[in-house]
């Protein structure tokens, strides 16, 4: 049975640059002691030492998320697709949006309660949008 796996750049030096490689299991869990023992170390990166997937890892069979599919019991058949992903958050774009977004909830906290204009309002949130950046 052959399943192939998607290998993020990040964990590409477990697979010799590979960005995809072939395993074979019947469940995910199967499958990353098949790719470890192939790919020492693979494993190591995705599970944790209590047996889970890291919170930090995204695991797609066929596009689907495996938390919705039994996680590491997620069923496989021959010719899925599995795609790992790191998670990714935060940077400076991501804090920009956070005061825009606050700058904007401020700006329709004071038109509802009436306390400025509407162009007032829209004048500060720009202010504030351009000051965070």
């Amino acid at each position: 049975m052959a399943i192939e796996v998607r290998i993020p750049t990040i964990l590409r030096s477990y697979t010799g640059g590979a960005k995809v490689v072939d395993g074979t299991g019947d469940t995910l869990a199967d499958l990353l002691t098949d790719l470890d023992s192939r790919h020492g170390g693979l494993r190591g990166r995705l599970i944790t030492d209590a047996g889970t997937l890291h919170r930090f890892v995204n695991v797609y069979v066929n596009d689907e998320d495996v938390r919705f599919l039994g996680a590491l019991d997620a069923k496989l058949s021959d010719g899925d697709s599995v795609t790992i992903l790191p998670a990714v958050a935060g940077g400076a774009f991501g804090f920009a949006a956070a005061a825009a977004i606050s700058s904007h909830s401020a700006a329709a906290a004071a038109i509802s309660s009436h306390s400025i204009s509407p162009q007032s309002a829209a004048d500060a949130a720009a202010r504030d949008a351009v000051a965070a950046r």
